[in-house]
């Protein structure tokens, strides 16, 4: 199994930054992509950022310039620096992995391995 631990969110003024942290663990071979959705109330759940191991990083057009994924191999861990935070980028965002778990049985990004949720709420 593995697991993906979220932290971070809660409430900000629009303009304001937001950090959130993932943590991966369990059974893991190889973590691929790792990367951030957001799903606001009566809306699909969208991709946010993704960042691949080797650093090559996909932003949606909408956070584009204000957010910044990185990721720390060694340790598993996935961040998400939020700036300039509006009122639209109100969601709940989860992490997610593309895995080849220890049984080598593979799962791409927004499968079988998601984070809990952590919310953000930008206040105008």
């Amino acid at each position: 199994q593995v697991q993906l631990v979220e932290s971070g969110g809660g409430l900000v003024q629009a303009g304001g930054p937001l950090s959130l942290s993932c943590a991966a663990s369990g059974s893991i071979f190889r973590l691929i992509h790792m990367g951030w959705y957001r799903q606001a109330p009566g809306k699909q759940r969208e991709l946010v950022a993704a960042i691949a191991s080797g650093g090559s990083t996909n932003y949606a057009d909408s956070v584009k310039g204000r957010f910044t994924i990185s990721r720390d191999n060694a340790k598993k861990t996935v961040d998400l620096q939020m700036n300039s935070l509006k009122p639209e980028d109100t969601a709940v965002y989860y992490c997610t992995a593309e895995v080849i778990a220890g049984d080598r049985l593979f799962s791409g990004m927004g499968g079988d391995y998601w984070g809990q949720g952590t919310q953000v709420t930008v206040s105008s």
